[in-house]
């Protein structure tokens, strides 16, 4: 397929988590009605960010996948004919959790899940307390509009992350995220740690030549303290910006990506087939040092 369009649902959420589910079900379907073929939604969707306290009470809102929201998204997808990249707090067994992003495909088939792979332990954002390192490795998925790629937020600062799932042969690179500033940082700091995020991920269809989408939550939570920043956004396969969402607004917005695009940027800017893979070896140590 030599286009798809994306729908990019950024959104506030609440303490209901089934409040959110259907907020996002109802934004899935502006998305459709747009014309979007894939809609992504934000990391943790159905609650609020809950990894600013390590409280042993949250792991309640954890559920198998598939399970509940699976199943009613499922619904969704077959009945509009959407992908849908849904980010859930999976319950994998008693004691054991994940950070796992489900995909639908648009005939509401449950095509299967990625576990987010690097996982933070900052002021904030305490997930180690949460979540497990995933362990089925990077992934893509063959959908009706295309084969995708999908990270989990922390993922999007490794550039290994993003290469090796462009080299399963990922179409579009997705990265339902969540991520603020603490309300007392200043506005310089603030625009600082937003461009580095941007950056990052642009860098990442630069390098590769596919399409990126970040997909991102705002509002304010944590009583205040923490203003999520929004400013979701689609670049194309040379890293340009087709859309870019407003740092406070909730927005649903559908972009067409052009996938043939990823050809004539590898062949012009040739960076994909000039690797020199028989030096990389060094990669997989912590630091290259004496020990």
């Amino acid at each position: 397929m030599a286009k798809v369009k994306v729908g990019l649902v950024q959104m506030t959420c609440t303490k209901d988590k089934q409040e959110n589910l259907n907020k996002a079900i109802e934004q899935v379907k502006v998305a459709a009605a747009k014309g979007a073929q894939i809609v992504c939604l934000q990391e943790l969707f159905t609650s609020l960010y809950f990894c600013d306290v390590e409280d042993y009470d949250n792991f309640d809102l954890a559920e198998a996948i598939p399970g509940p929201s699976t199943d009613a998204l499922s619904v969704v997808a077959k009945e509009l004919g959407v992908v849908i990249i849904a980010s859930l707090f999976e319950k994998r067994t008693q004691g054991l959790y994940h950070n796992t992003t489900a995909i639908l495909d648009a005939d509401g088939t449950y095509l299967g899940k990625y576990r987010k792979m690097h996982i933070p332990d900052d002021p904030a954002f305490y997930e180690k307390f949460y979540f497990t390192p995933g362990d089925l490795g990077y992934k893509v998925f063959e959908t009706k509009f295309g084969k995708i790629g999908v990270l989990i937020c922390w993922d999007q600062w490794y550039p290994e992350a993003s290469r090796i799932t462009a080299l399963m042969g990922a179409d579009i690179l997705f990265y339902p995220t969540a991520i603020g500033w603490a309300t007392d940082q200043d506005e310089e700091t603030n625009k600082d740690q937003y461009n580095a995020w941007q950056t990052i991920q642009r860098s990442h269809a630069v390098a590769n030549g596919v399409p990126v989408v970040s997909v991102n939550r705002c509002g304010f939570e944590q009583d205040g303290a923490m203003k999520f920043w929004g400013g979701s956004f689609a670049t194309n396969a040379q890293g340009r910006l087709l859309y870019l969402a407003s740092h406070e607004n909730e927005e649903t917005e559908v972009v067409e990506l052009d996938l043939n695009e990823t050809d004539f940027f590898r062949k012009h800017w040739p960076f994909l087939r000039d690797r020199r893979i028989d030096s990389y070896q060094p990669i997989t140590k912590r630091f290259i040092d004496e020990d």
